[in-house]
């Protein structure tokens, strides 16, 4: 079984993300002798964020997949419970797009809902002493982009 995760590259002026600082370190680790990592950055950018990840997909066909973004002033982590049909960005992204109250998919559904067990992952990770709870919206930047297109793509 082949695993994808991901992390953005830095946004709103910052010199790092951490989201991608924690995954790049995962590359070509492999769990239980037999699972091989992929890390892979993805653009802070609407719609280049799903090409790159739409491209890590065919490159690695993983058998799972998580995206890790970042959340300024969350002191834990947060799995996201459901994206939504909507990019509302309230800074640009790296690109410069700032949309309002676009669909990231003009025909798609409303909303996606995750497909991880993430109560289960919370669970997980208070038993190991790492802060966590359920996030119940992916936002409406590119992290949601990037989720919603992913599940409407899958």
């Amino acid at each position: 079984m082949e695993i994808l995760v991901t992390g953005f590259d830095p946004f709103d002026g910052e010199p790092i993300n951490p989201a991608w600082e924690a995954v790049k370190r995962l590359d070509g680790k492999v769990i239980d002798r037999q699972h091989p990592v992929h890390a892979l950055m993805i653009p802070t950018v609407r719609y280049e964020a799903l090409s790159a990840i739409k491209r890590g997909i065919e490159r690695f066909d993983p058998q799972l997949m998580i995206a890790v973004g970042q959340a300024g002033g969350r002191m834990a982590i947060t799995p996201e419970r459901v994206a939504i049909n909507c990019d509302d960005f309230r800074i640009p992204d790296n690109g410069g797009n700032q949309p309002e109250d676009e669909p990231v998919v003009s025909d798609g559904p409303s909303a996606y809902f995750a497909t991880l067990p993430i109560k289960n992952i919370v669970n997980a990770l208070h038993q190991n002493g790492i802060p966590a709870k359920v996030s119940n919206t992916a936002g409406t930047f590119v992290c949601n982009h990037l989720m919603y297109g992913v599940c409407h793509y899958a």
